[in-house]
C-alpha cells in the first residue's frame, strides 16, 4: 500500500501579508558568513580561514506570536472557561489522541467572502458527500480564503463559521477542525460592517464562542485543502508545546492510504 502525504500547511515568512499588521511574523536570517564571529567567540584563537570555505553556520531570528503560521487554537485562546464553566485547557494541555484522526472536508468555496455558515449548510454539505460524522473526526472548511493566500485581500477572505454550524460538529463528538481562512470565523472587515449596523455584539467571534459550551481546538491558515477527497483521509497536526500557551504552531499535513 502507497501512502501520500499533503502538506497543509502555510509558510512562515516576511513579505506575505498572512496577518494585520500589528501581528506579522519577522524573520531575520543570519547566513554562514554572518555567524563567523559568533562561533568563533566559543573557540578563542579559531579563525575564519580554519573553517570549511569559511563558513560557520546558519540560524534566523524569529519574532511570532503563537497565532502565525498554520497553528492549532487551544480552547484558552476562546475563553477562560470551557464545557459550561470549567478551566479552558491550553495549547500543552490538548489531548494528542484529538490531533491525529480521520478527517472530513467541507467545501464551501462557494460561499461569498464573510459569509456566516449555518448549521443546515453543515448538514447538507456532510450529506452531499455522503459522510456520517464520527466522534474525533477532524473537520476542515475549504473556503474561498485558501486559494487568495499570498494575496493582499486573504485575510478578508473566504466564508466563517458560525456558532450554530460550530456547535452542529461539537454535539456530534468532533473536538478538532479547520479552515484555510485566516479565522475560523467570518473575517472580521465583514463582522465589523454587521456590527455596525446591528449594535448586536453577539456576531463578533460567534464560532469561536462556541468553545465555551463545548472545548474544542481548531486549526486556521491552513492551505492546500483543494488537493483533500471530501473523506477517506488521516490528519496530523500536532502542536508545538508551549507552556500555558492559547496555540501552538503545527505542520499539519493529511495521510491518504493508496
Amino acid at each position: 500500500m502507497a501512502r501520500r502525504i499533503i502538506d497543509l500547511s502555510i509558510y512562515l515568512e516576511n513579505d506575505v501579508i498572512s496577518d494585520p499588521p500589528v501581528y506579522r511574523p519577522r524573520i531575520e536570517y543570519i547566513d554562514h558568513n554572518a555567524s563567523v564571529d559568533e562561533l568563533r567567540s566559543f573557540f578563542p584563537g579559531l579563525t575564519q580561514d580554519d573553517l570549511p570555505d569559511g563558513e560557520a553556520w546558519a540560524l534566523e531570528w524569529v519574532e511570532l506570536i503563537t497565532h502565525n503560521g498554520t497553528h492549532l487554537d487551544a480552547p484558552y485562546h476562546f475563553a477562560s472557561t470551557m464545557d459550561g464553566g470549567q478551566r479552558a485547557i491550553t495549547i500543552d494541555e490538548v489531548p494528542l489522541d484529538w490531533c491525529f484522526q480521520s478527517g472530513v472536508k467541507l467545501d464551501f468555496r462557494h460561499f461569498p467572502d464573510g459569509y456566516v455558515v449555518t448549521a443546515r449548510d453543515v448538514e447538507e454539505e456532510l450529506a452531499r458527500i455522503g459522510h456520517s460524522l464520527a466522534p474525533l473526526d477532524i473537520v476542515v472548511v475549504n473556503t474561498a480564503a485558501g486559494s487568495r493566500y499570498g494575496q493582499d485581500d486573504y485575510i478578508n477572505a473566504g466564508c466563517g463559521m458560525g456558532f450554530a454550524a460550530t456547535m452542529y460538529l461539537l454535539e456530534r463528538g468532533v473536538r478538532l477542525t479547520g479552515t484555510d481562512g485566516w479565522s475560523w470565523d467570518a473575517p472580521f472587515s465583514h463582522t465589523r460592517e454587521r456590527y455596525l449596523e446591528t449594535g448586536n455584539a453577539a456576531l463578533i467571534w460567534e464560532g469561536h464562542k462556541a468553545g465555551r459550551e463545548i472545548g474544542y481546538c481548531h486549526l486556521e491558515k491552513l492551505h492546500n485543502l483543494e488537493a483533500l477527497p471530501p473523506s477517506g483521509f488521516t490528519i496530523a497536526c500536532f502542536p508545538v508545546k508551549i507552556r500555558g500557551a492559547s496555540a501552538g504552531w503545527t505542520r499539519a499535513v493529511a495521510i491518504i492510504d493508496q
